[in-house]
Parts: structure tokens; sequence; C-alpha cells
């Protein structure tokens, strides 16, 4: 008798911000730099210039741990015009079986889209071409059928009319919130089907509401935990998270419900406004 072929999934494929990793699109921050401050941690840190080969040092050790977890890391060529190309999440989201080019809104890093496609053409990875109005990955958090998406500085209603146009099996709950915070993923991380991690603080009572109905089970961050990024975690399945070391009072939340936390350092990159989500672009998760 011959056995049945093993049926490779195919990618892209993510539907949950939680699933088993299996492949992801990272840059090496070859030309990591801040020449143009684009957000409040920036602003923060303007006095502190970033020490580019630390932040390699420390990207490479977010790398290999997630070679440790048998992820495949795919590496985006840095482009010297792109200072903060290291943020790849920002660039592109996968939705179900789509990889969707974002619009970037500032205009630093406007054309790491189409450095993006480039790639991707090289790589024979299919994608879908950038929407006509700002959208970033960052506000962009799937949940099975649903899309729950930021409506902040970086991206606008307009993007997301058209997302949902483009995918109109998705279910999208669209969320305002202050500007300040840059992105969602700053603000709210899914970690299970009950369990999130929230930042009360930045939204409406109705929409906190909404996230509570959703996730019951939440662990909230204080303000200096939110502004150093705590929220900014990044889930590789199996209910093992990375976190910054710096938080150990949200670690130890983590632990009790049951998650293993690899704490990584990744202060040199926090510099500037992102963490573990913020430099990972999942191009598939296992379903």
């Amino acid at each position: 008798m011959c056995s049945q072929p093993v049926k490779i999934q195919e990618r892209p494929a993510c539907d949950h911000e939680y699933t088993p990793l299996k492949e992801v699109i990272m840059c090496p921050p070859a030309f990591f730099d801040i020449k143009e401050v684009i957000n409040r941690v920036q602003l923060a840190h303007l006095d502190e210039p970033i020490d580019r080969d630390k932040a390699k040092s420390q990207f490479y050790h977010v790398v290999d741990k997630l070679k440790e977890y048998e992820v495949q890391v795919m590496l985006l060529t840095p482009n010297r015009q792109f200072t903060d190309q290291i943020f790849t999440r920002d660039i592109g989201f996968v939705l179900g079986n789509s990889l969707q080019i974002a619009h970037m809104k500032e205009p630093i890093r406007q054309g790491e889209e189409k450095w993006l496609e480039k790639w991707l053409d090289e790589k024979k990875i299919p994608y879908l071409k950038r929407l006509d109005s700002p959208i970033e990955g960052g506000d962009v958090l799937i949940h099975g059928h649903q899309l729950w998406i930021g409506e902040g500085d970086r991206t606008t209603s307009e993007a997301v009319s058209s997302l949902q146009n483009r995918f109109p099996s998705f279910e999208i709950h669209s969320i305002s919130y202050p500007a300040k915070y840059l992105h969602l993923d700053c603000i709210l991380s899914i970690l299970s089907e009950t369990e999130a991690i929230v930042y009360p603080p930045a939204f409406s009572s109705q929409s906190y509401e909404q996230i509570k109905q959703n996730w019951p089970d939440l662990i909230t961050v204080t303000e200096e935990e939110q502004f150093g990024l705590a929220v900014n975690i990044l889930s590789i399945g199996n209910k093992t998270v990375f976190s910054q070391p710096r938080f150990p009072r949200l670690n130890d939340e983590l632990r009790r419900r049951g998650y293993v936390v690899e704490k990584i350092d990744i202060s040199e990159i926090v510099k500037s406004g992102g963490a573990f989500r913020c430099i990972t672009l999942p191009l598939l998760r296992k379903k």
C-alpha cells in the first residue's frame, strides 16, 4: 500500500496572532538610525544615538532564538535609503492566504513597499498591491475571521473601507485611538482565544468593553510599560512568547497563565519605537 503524500501548507498563510510560527520575514538593521523623528519614543531617545552594532547583535539574537524553535527566517535585503527598514511588520501583513502590501504614511518610510515587492518577486512569493490610502501592518491584528484594525495616525478609515472591499469575508472591528500610540500593536496584543495584553487608557470606554467581551482574561500594562513597548510581544505558538526582560511584572503574569516567556534584550531596537512584533512579518503560521 502506498502512503498518502504529506500535504505541505502553502504560504502565505496566517489566521491568528498566536498559532505556531513557521516562516517570518525580517530585515537586518544594516542602516538602522533615527534620521528623522516620526514617533514619541524616538523623540525621547533623540539624545541617545543608536549603537548599530549593539542593535545588530540584539537582532541576530532574536533570529537565532526563532531558529531554535524551527522558525524559518527569511532576511529582506537592507537598503541604505531606509533607516527604519528593520520594522518589517509595518510594510505588509498576511490575511488568510493573502500577503497584503501596506501603504506607509510617513515619507521617510515610503518606498519600502516597492522594495519589499521587488524582493517578493525574486522569491516568487505572491502578494496583493498596496491600497490607495495609508494602512500599516502594526495596526492590523488577525483573529480567525475577524480583523481588528487601529485607526490612529498611520491608518485611515478610507484604507479600512478599501480593505473590507478587498476582503469581504472578514469581520472588521475598527478601533480609533490617540495618534501618540503609533500602532494598535503597541496597545493591544492577542495571546489566545480568551487572553490579551492591553493598555486600557488608550481606548474609549466603548472600545475597551468590546475588547473585554472578546478577550475576558486581560493583562493590563502601566503607562511606563506601554511606553517601553511591553505590549509589543511576539507569540510563536504553543504558548511561547518573546518579551523584554525589563518587564518582570508582565512576564510573571504571562508565566502564571502557563506561557513560556523567552526574555530577550532588544533595548537598542526599542529606541526607535518598535519591539518584537514590529521587527517580524509572519509569512506562515501553522493552522
